[in-house]
């Protein structure tokens, strides 16, 4: 029986992905722990330490199908960790010449902590894919709607004009770097850990760095400068790169689901037939996938604080803190990557209503063109006398309901210096984009 939502038959649909769960999960870690058992045995016994035939009965019994799950619960309620159980039956299962070189040299956090950081490869490799899919689909967007002209809004009101491919490249950018830390946090990550009892490798004697070298190949992990038992910066930079993912793709939800609501409908979420759906309201076509983007981007920033917390571990063996890292980690993963599965839903198939976008953008009677209409007036009237009498036309545009065209041919000091040609170009909002095009294009260059 399941607690969280995200590990649950029905609504993990919602929370999280099968592939992730698959590779962080339990049945992933048991598997895991094994996988590092035998590469050590192996490595042992190309370096002469472990019989051949050793290592190749342990890497053949090492199995998480072969183990007695209920018996390893016991034990690991007894221990207060699953490696002594796990080891046991790994010794049961390849016999009793070579289970006598079952763990050697190794200690509990040794193989607890390898094979989270196997997890934790795969699981990079799911976000990244992931992300590679949605960036792609960003991309064509904003390609697409480069010089879409649509209002932009500061403060939920209409501020200047931009386009539609701006804001989708805005929504891209950040989501590009996040690839490039990804990439860049890897190596830190990705990290054998292998240290013995007090990390000090006294077990092996002389040789411990030639076993740690030898197991960092057979597993494909570097080997650091020292074991990382009490230094959990790693594990703590993939889940704030986690939250720094969420946080982008929460930012797109948020401005999706304005730009949804009903008196904006500038775009909608890709329509499946009974998505979204109210059980009494049969119009209703709800931003699902943007709802559960923003509440598992809160579900990973909550775990954020947890897996800092734990860095504050204590001598050699951290006394609690260690804990409760196995509480936060899998789920952030999970929660990540199913907030990614529900942007690149998102990201592939939004509709965009550009003739909408239109509409409300004219549909505060060219008030969006002010700012240009001051910049225009300023060199002739000054910017102090061009902003009071703009100022003064938006007053009165406002309060007669009439367009800002014809409230600036109203005032004197407009008429005076400028033609009524000259006063509608510039309240063309179109004219007023700026750099808008160029920023998509700055953008889109960082695919290639």
């Amino acid at each position: 029986m399941t607690v969280n939502p995200s590990d649950s038959p029905v609504l993990g649909v919602l929370y999280g992905t099968d592939a992730m769960r698959a590779a962080m999960g339990e049945a992933a870690f048991l598997q895991r722990m094994l996988d590092v058992e035998a590469a050590l045995a192996r490595a042992q016994s190309r370096l002469g330490i472990v019989p051949p035939e050793a290592a190749s009965a342990i890497t053949a019994a090492a199995d998480a199908s072969r183990l007695d799950l209920p018996a390893l619960a016991a034990a690991t309620r007894n221990t207060g960790y699953p490696v002594v159980g796990l080891v046991k039956q790994l010794t049961a299962l390849a016999g009793p010449e070579a289970g006598k070189w079952t763990h050697w040299g190794a200690t509990t956090q040794d193989i607890m902590d390898t094979a989270l950081v196997l997890q934790m490869r795969q699981g990079l490799a799911l976000v990244r894919a992931e992300l590679i899919a949605v960036n792609s689909a960003l991309a064509a967007m904003a390609r697409t709607h480069r010089d879409t002209l649509m209002a932009g809004r500061t403060h939920l009101q209409h501020a200047l004009p931009t386009t539609f491919g701006c804001k989708v490249a805005v929504w891209l950018s950040p989501l590009l770097t996040m690839v490039e830390r990804l990439d860049q946090l890897r190596p830190r990550v990705e990290r054998l850990q292998f240290g013995g009892a007090a990390g000090t490798l006294a077990s092996l004697g002389d040789r411990g760095l030639l076993v740690a070298e030898e197991l960092g190949r057979e597993l494909g992990l570097a080997v650091p400068d020292a074991p990382w038992h009490v230094s959990r910066d790693g594990i703590a930079e993939a889940v704030n790169l986690l939250g720094l993912v969420c946080g982008s793709l929460s930012k797109m939800a948020t401005d999706i689901i304005l730009l949804m609501q009903t008196e904006v409908a500038e775009v909608n979420e890709p329509h499946v037939a009974g998505r979204g759906g109210s059980s009494t309201m049969p119009q209703k076509r709800n931003p699902i996938s943007c709802e559960y983007v923003i509440a598992q981007a809160r579900g990973v920033h909550a775990l954020v604080p947890q897996v800092l917390a734990a860095m504050a571990q204590d001598q050699e063996r951290g006394t609690g803190p260690w804990q409760a890292e196995p509480l936060a980690v899998g789920q952030a993963f999970n929660l990540a990557h199913g907030a990614l599965a529900q942007a690149r839903f998102l990201a592939e198939g939004l509709q965009v209503d550009a003739a909408r976008m239109r509409r409300n953008l004219d549909g505060t009677g060219g008030l969006i063109a002010a700012e240009q209409v001051m910049m225009g007036l300023a060199p002739v009237l000054g910017r102090g006398e061009a902003h009071h009498v703009v100022n003064h036309a938006c007053d009165r545009a406002l309060a007669e309901g009439i367009p800002l065209s014809e409230a600036l041919l109203r005032e004197p000091e407009v008429t005076a210096r400028v033609t009524r040609a000259e006063v509608l170009a510039l309240c063309d909002p179109a004219s007023y984009l700026g750099s808008a095009g160029a920023f998509v294009d700055r953008v889109l260059a960082r695919l290639s």
